[in-house]
């Protein structure tokens, strides 16, 4: 038994010297170093603000302190892969320090950071950590810095302020006005030579404006007035009385608004004819002059078939003819929408009129127009959901006093004031979180947008401001338009403000700023203005017998006007 025991010992002993042998095989006495572990982020703030890592932060300050954490201890020495770039190109002068034991990177812009300007957080593998680990992926955090809230102009009164905006408007159909037709140019960033039938009414609507506001003279409106007429009865295309949607400026060619729409635009002649009506009664002197542009406007007026729109004898009207492709495009003038205008002066036309029931079962839809929902506190009459774009409340009352005016389907008053009710209570609840919407920035209706052209309203809201839809409700919301124009003017009028007012659209989201400016958008700036101010449109436009005598007793409407 002893024996054994020894036997056992003795094998013990010599396994106990084999482990310590190939323990120290490898000449060191150290265990081998473990590879080192990848820097990844951990969280990043913008001052006390968490960032988003994938998408873009907004209303960053100017003197942003910029927090990115990591899971390692960064080798300050490698900082410097941490750069804050202007529009992820030019890169900003920073320093940097370090919290949480070296873990934390603070980085701070040297000089403040522009206004409404996108910059990146661009970190690259460069980065290390104290123990040789590198960042794992690179990565780069968008963000657009807040509004400058300096005034960008010398304050005015509020008079001198929309005595500005009409009169520098009002250039763009004065000074870019056609030169052989006088009509306006459908936009200022297209082909010159292409005119707008209806744009041009809007513009026409401004000529008295602009001559009451001592803007230009009543002789230069009315040679202005004499050239327009002149080319629109004697050299413009017409069909069945009916202007196309564009013309050629110079030629008075139609130019197609499509392929099938290369004629007649029953709606577009609706508002050129309302313009002409407008300068009719404006232009009422005892010169000869005067007495021959009524003369030609009531041409212009009388010649319109309005009734033969009604593609043979239904009890609607239709919005296009081609003389190519007749009545292909089919597309019946229904409501609510823009296009009330267009039956009141169908209706008002002493040589080609129509009778109510077209109104009530054409537009009406027997009364299937109605609404009837609240939005946002805000009963609405008429229309989709949220009302649409806010040209439906600016194109028809332009010459249209909505103010006491009723038939059986709604009080227009109402209607267009509750509209604009919701699409600004809309814009301030923003309920999609667009950065740049608020109680001063809102107003969406149709106009340009990054990468075309788009209707904009609640229910097809894709982030952009359209001036002309806060500018032109002032007879609706003076309180929040006037805010808005404020807004517009002193605070984003190194952006938006230029040569024939405020640009078309803008998104702050997207630090997008149109490069145009169109007639159908600048027009109803200049004449609802007015209309808040004055309501001269109003009082010219529904001083004519005709349409007094189609709203009342032909369409069944009531106002005190009436």
């Amino acid at each position: 038994m002893r024996m054994i025991k020894t036997a056992m010992i003795v094998l013990s002993a010599s396994g106990l010297l084999a482990l310590g042998c190939s323990k120290g095989s490898d000449g060191g006495g150290t265990p081998a170093p473990l590879p080192p572990v990848p820097v990844s982020l951990v969280a990043a703030k913008f001052d006390n603000t968490a960032a988003l890592t994938s998408f873009t932060n907004y209303n960053v300050k100017l003197s942003p302190v910029i927090r990115l954490s990591f899971n390692n201890v960064i080798d300050r020495s490698t900082a410097t892969a941490i750069s804050v770039k202007e529009n992820g190109v030019t890169t900003q002068t920073s320093s940097y320090s370090y919290e949480n034991g070296d873990s934390t990177v603070v980085v701070s812009p040297a000089a403040a950071l522009k206004a409404l300007t996108r910059y990146t957080v661009d970190v690259t593998t460069l980065l290390k950590s104290t123990k040789g680990g590198a960042l794992s992926n690179a990565f780069t955090i968008s963000f657009i810095t807040q509004i400058d809230s300096t005034d960008k102009f010398p304050v005015l009164s509020d008079n001198a302020l929309l005595d500005l905006v009409q009169q520098q408007t009002f250039k763009y159909f004065w000074d870019y006005g056609h030169p052989v037709s006088g009509l306006a140019r459908e936009r200022s960033n297209a082909t010159p030579e292409t005119v707008t039938t209806g744009g041009s009414g809007f513009g026409i609507m401004a000529i008295p404006i602009a001559i009451n506001r001592n803007f230009i003279s009543r002789a230069q409106g009315l040679t202005r007035m004499q050239t327009i007429v002149g080319f629109l009865k004697n050299t413009a295309q017409k069909f069945h009385g009916a202007f196309p949607h564009w013309l050629n400026g110079s030629t008075g060619v139609v130019i197609p608004f499509s392929q099938k729409d290369d004629g007649a635009d029953l709606v577009e002649t609706s508002y050129l004819m309302a313009g002409l009506l407008t300068a009719r009664q404006y232009f009422d002197g005892t010169s000869a002059a005067e007495i021959n542009l009524r003369a030609d406007i009531n041409t212009l007026w009388n010649a319109v078939e309005w009734n033969w729109f009604r593609q043979g004898s239904q009890n609607v009207l239709y919005w296009h003819w081609s003389p190519n492709y007749a009545w292909q495009m089919n597309h019946k003038i229904e409501g609510w929408n823009e296009c009330l205008i267009t039956y009141i002066l169908a209706a008002s036309s002493t040589t080609f009129g129509i009778p109510q029931v077209v109104y009530k079962e054409g537009f009406a839809r027997n009364g299937a127009m109605q609404n009837g929902s609240t939005y946002y506190g805000y009963q609405l009459p008429l229309g989709a959901a949220n009302g649409g774009p806010l040209f439906f409340a600016h194109y028809s009352f332009l010459g249209v006093n909505p103010n006491g005016l009723s038939d059986v389907y709604a009080n227009y008053q109402t209607q267009t004031t509750n509209h604009t009710k919701i699409n600004y209570e809309y814009c301030r609840a923003n309920p999609r979180g667009y950065f740049g919407y608020s109680s001063l920035c809102w107003g969406l209706t149709a106009s340009d947008v990054p990468n075309g052209y788009n209707a904009n309203e609640p229910n097809n809201d894709i982030g952009v401001i359209s001036p002309t839809a806060a500018l032109s409700s002032f007879p609706y919301t003076p309180t929040e338009s006037m805010n808005a124009l404020k807004f517009f003017y002193y605070k984003l009028g190194d952006k938006i403000w230029k040569q024939y007012g405020f640009v078309d659209g803008f998104s702050l989201k997207d630090l997008w700023y149109a490069d145009s400016h169109l007639a159908i958008d600048q027009g109803p700036i200049i004449v609802m203005i007015e209309n808040y101010r004055s309501a001269l449109v109003w009082n010219l436009f529904t001083s004519c017998p005709e349409v007094k005598n189609g709203m009342k007793n032909v369409l069944g409407f009531t106002a005190p006007y009436l």
